[in-house]
This record gives structure tokens, sequence and C-alpha cells, in this order.
């Protein structure tokens, strides 16, 4: 995490790019789990600067900088969806995509 600003209203600020590789959607509703501390919440999520994974609002008293979070999107379907898990680095960069491949 690179930040935290209880004085916003609230989301999750990330990585524009980061967004667009794993799918995820401005104003996505998202689960936050903090690996440290074991805090958890939910908010939206909004593109951010290359690298920025920012927490604010109230959940900004949930985590610090340093953290490291684990980010989760969800939706009911019948259609199989797969999923799109990255590992970031410290300066949250894909250092490794485990995104399994489609069945078929």
């Amino acid at each position: 995490m690179t930040y935290s600003n209880p004085e916003y209203v609230g989301s999750l600020e990330l990585d524009g790019e980061l967004m667009r590789r794993v799918g995820l959607r401005e104003g996505e509703y998202v689960a936050v789990w903090n690996v440290e501390s074991g805090d958890r919440f939910e908010t939206y999520v909004f593109a951010g600067g290359k690298g920025v994974v920012g927490v604010n609002g109230a959940a900004a008293h949930r985590a610090k900088v340093g953290d490291r979070l684990i980010i989760a999107a969800f939706t009911w379907t019948d259609e199989e969806i797969i999923p799109q898990v990255v590992l970031l680095g410290e300066k949250n960069e894909i250092l490794k995509d485990l995104t399994p491949t489609p069945h078929g």
C-alpha cells in the first residue's frame, strides 16, 4: 500500500493499468483483506497513477503504508468465470500472473 487518507470520503485507489489487466472497473465493489492486521473491509475502486494502492476514508484506519492487501471482486453468474490472480512486488508491479488457463 502506498498511502492512506482518512479525510477522503471513501474508496480504494489502484494503479489504472493494474485495474485494466485484471478486469476491474471504475466504481466496482471490492473486498479488501489486510494480510498484516487481519482487518477486512469493503469499498469501491477507482483508477490512479502507476504503482498506486491507496486506502481512503474510514477504511484508511484499517491499513497503513507498507501493508500487504488482498483485493477481491465478485460477481453472480451462471457463466464460467476465470479468476484473475496476480502477485505484486513492493512497487505494486506485477511479479507473477497466477491466472489459470481456460478449460477446454
